[in-house]
């Protein structure tokens, strides 16, 4: 394993002091690579804890610009980068953060064809997304990769986070569950609230990212216990948390009992949706 070096043992401090990360924790974090969907809410705050951390590689996927509407709640963007790719934004900030730390840029749409390839060069994927044809992909392309998931939805005032390693097994044996046990299929386009219709307030955005940010450097360290089986589901209005358990279903058409979905062809004609929250119409 990749020692440390002076400057990074004086960076690294306050984790190296802690019982549960110490040098070995801090050494796996160095290693690890971790590949991030998506540059904007979710995915910046994401991407600076990261970075901050001392993950050693961080590739970013993300085929759009920054605007200037992005800046209220996509902290990893300047005004100064508006127009520019947000994977290369967000490189910038984050080489300005910790500048031992690599960041990839992928200015792509990650699809049914790259999806393979892309997620199979890191260790662990976050997804923060804002539709639900790419989490469906990236939940179905980790499953076939066998890497973890750690996932994160927006809504105006909400966020929900978890971890899904649906090719691993619990103590008892049973599959964890995947995207597809929670959302066995994407609600009618009627349902789902248009983010740029109904809008987000930005710091839950940054709340949201953290949260997320959290649960992949305890894959990645191993410490705690990990959200996969779980669904935690922040409320900003009431400032409350709610955690409730996501069984494995064994229906469910990627990784049930007898699965329909052996490959990616599924998404090949998946249409790009629009930027959508978390939460559905009532």
């Amino acid at each position: 394993m990749t020692k440390l070096t002076p400057e990074e043992i004086e960076r690294y401090q306050r984790h190296l002091v802690l019982r549960e990360v110490g040098g070995q924790g801090q050494q796996k974090l160095k290693a690890a690579r971790v590949l991030v969907v998506g540059a904007g809410g979710l995915g910046s705050p994401l991407i600076m804890y990261l970075a901050a951390a001392g993950v050693g590689t961080i590739g970013i996927v993300d085929d759009d610009h920054v605007s200037l509407s992005n800046l209220q709640r996509q902290i990893a963007h300047d005004t100064a980068s508006t127009g520019t790719l947000k994977v290369d934004s967000a490189a910038e900030t984050a080489a300005r953060l910790n500048p031992n730390v690599e960041v990839v840029p992928h200015p792509v749409r990650i699809n049914a064809d790259n999806a393979l390839e892309l997620i199979s060069g890191y260790d662990i994927v976050a997804d923060g997304s804002d539709n639900f044809a790419t989490r469906y992909l990236v939940s179905d392309a980790c499953y076939f990769a066998k890497r973890p998931l750690a996932f994160a939805a927006l809504g105006p005032f909400d966020g929900y986070v978890t971890t899904f390693k649906p090719h691993e097994k619990d103590a008892e044996g049973t599959p964890y569950p995947t995207y597809r046990c929670l959302f066995p299929s994407a609600p009618p386009p009627e349902t789902v609230f248009n983010c740029s219709e109904v809008g987000v307030l930005g710091a839950v955005a940054g709340v949201v990212g953290t949260l997320q940010a959290v649960e992949v450097l305890k894959e990645i360290t191993g410490i705690g216990e990990s959200m996969a089986g779980r669904l935690l589901i922040y409320d900003a209005l009431a400032t409350r948390f709610q955690n409730i358990a996501v069984p494995w279903d064994p229906n469910n058409a990627l990784s049930g009992d007898t699965p329909t979905i052996t490959d990616l062809s599924i998404h090949a004609d998946a249409p790009s949706d629009a930027a959508t929250c978390a939460a559905g119409k009532e």
